[in-house]
């Protein structure tokens, strides 16, 4: 029976954690896959902990602990190590944070691509539809200018490469494993420029989205954005070395 691992990398969220997790555990998929939970808890606060720990007493997720925080990125290759050793070949591996932003209603049309032997990596796409709002729509708009970059840099043509829910196949994301170092945030440009400089077979499909205020927690900050344009120049100078082995 092939298996969905989704890796959720955790910061202090102990209001939405348990909502996240019920809501993937409960999630449709298709006919015959079944779904493996794996918290990354990233150093944090006491109730975060504390609920991390009870998930992981209850069954419902495997628990992998940072004694302190290191970044969104630092958790995602805990979890992706930690897949990796389990996985079996015609399993996939998907991203999913534990803020509620994102439906996992959407891991079925995630899978397909990738079921269908079509795609290596499938990227959420969460601008499909025209966005509502000023705030929308200049979060388009910032997104754009990144995504851009990242395809000009890739030769890829996506268009939300920021978007948290990426799924691999097993051995796919094997094969790009050991080019991911980032500890934050930059994890999400580096990952697309790793399978496009491995050749991985990428694809998009719409997803929805229901975006947070710093107020409610949202964690990335504007060095985030600049560190996209850091990661690419430095990616960039990996694949001009890669490319005269």
């Amino acid at each position: 029976m092939p298996t969905l691992i989704v890796v959720m990398p955790v910061f202090n969220e102990p209001a939405t954690l348990a909502t996240a997790v019920a809501r993937v555990k409960s999630a449709p998929l298709p006919h015959g896959w079944s779904t493996q939970v794996v918290l990354v808890d990233d150093g944090s606060d006491a109730p975060t902990r504390a609920l991390v720990a009870a998930l992981g007493d209850s069954g419902d997720a495997k628990v992998l602990l940072h004694p302190q925080n290191r970044g969104k990125g630092a958790a995602i290759r805990s979890g992706f190590v930690h897949a990796l050793s389990k996985a079996h070949a015609e399993d996939c591996i998907l991203v999913q944070d534990a803020d509620l932003e994102y439906d996992p209603r959407d891991f079925a049309p995630l899978l397909a691509p990738a079921i269908a032997g079509e795609a290596d990596l499938v990227l959420g796409n969460r601008f499909a539809t025209a966005p509502i709002g000023l705030k929308r729509t200049l979060h388009r708009t910032l997104n754009g200018l990144l995504t851009l970059s990242s395809n000009l840099m890739t030769g890829l043509k996506v268009r939300d490469m920021e978007c948290c829910l990426k799924l691999f196949t097993a051995p796919a994301l094997a094969r790009v494993i050991a080019d991911l170092d980032e500890e934050r945030f930059g994890i999400e440009p580096q990952i697309v420029a790793a399978a496009a400089r491995h050749g991985l077979r990428v694809c998009e499909v719409p997803v929805t989205y229901a975006p947070r205020s710093f107020d409610e927690g949202k964690k990335i900050r504007m060095k985030d954005g600049l560190r996209v344009f850091v990661v690419l120049w430095r990616e960039r100078r990996r694949t001009a070395r890669m490319r005269l082995r």
